[in-house]
């Protein structure tokens, strides 16, 4: 038994690593950097879609490449162990990899910083997927961009893609990845939509605000809100 306790520990190092990157708060630190907690702003989220809102655009697609890095980043941090440890077995390197950008999503979506209440995750879980899974990664998002365009839908959008990709990875496109490889993913997309769970009831009842391009559209989204306010 005490074989494995190195090795284990090397894991602990990787997981715990991936996890404190995934946990930096880079949408709040933007915002805050511009003069504006975004915590009390908008949707009161610390991701990348508040902040494209309430900070800026280039603010908040700074926020997205940031968060959608720490997923990315948080898969690399299984390198960790090597650079003491000898090289491991790829299906272990596997494993590894998938587990700390896992830990960099729930990072992300529980901070230990802000009471582990962070982002809803979709960002650097594109990071994640872009370290494991690229295709699945290109074919996501490419199916996000469409759907937002013409939904305006952010959470509509992001749900879709992390229904695709939780089906993509049982297709034959991933066949030569072990069952828990496939199983995990499809976890983590079913993870994605609950935390839009209050979105989906905005949409079953036609009140989910959709993203503004142009003033005009910031107008009518401001009219809209104002008269479901008024009693």
């Amino acid at each position: 038994m005490m074989d494995y306790l190195p090795d284990a520990l090397n894991a602990l190092t990787a997981l715990l690593a991936a996890y404190l990157l995934g946990a930096i708060p880079f949408g709040l630190l933007i915002g805050k950097a511009r003069g504006i907690d975004v915590r009390t702003v908008g949707s009161r989220n610390i991701g990348a879609t508040n902040v494209f809102r309430c900070v800026g655009a280039k603010w908040g697609i700074l926020a997205f490449l940031c968060d959608m890095l720490k997923g990315f980043g948080g898969v690399w941090c299984a390198a960790i162990p090597l650079l003491w440890s000898p090289a491991m077995p790829e299906a272990n390197a596997l494993l590894l990899r998938v587990l700390c950008g896992t830990a960099a999503m729930l990072g992300h979506i529980f901070p230990v910083w802000l009471g582990f209440r962070g982002g809803k995750g979709v960002s650097t879980a594109l990071g994640l997927l872009i370290g494991v899974a690229p295709a699945a990664a290109g074919i996501g998002f490419a199916l996000w961009v469409v759907c937002f365009l013409l939904s305006r839908y952010v959470s509509l959008s992001s749900c879709l893609a992390a229904l695709a990709i939780g089906a993509l990875v049982w297709t034959p496109l991933y066949a030569d990845r072990p069952v828990w490889f496939a199983v995990l993913m499809t976890i983590l997309a079913a993870l994605a939509i609950l935390k839009h769970r209050a979105n989906l009831v905005r949409l079953a009842k036609g009140t989910e605000n959709r993203f503004a391009f142009t003033a005009k559209q910031r107008a009518a989204r401001d009219a809209k809100k104002k008269q479901e306010e008024t009693p």
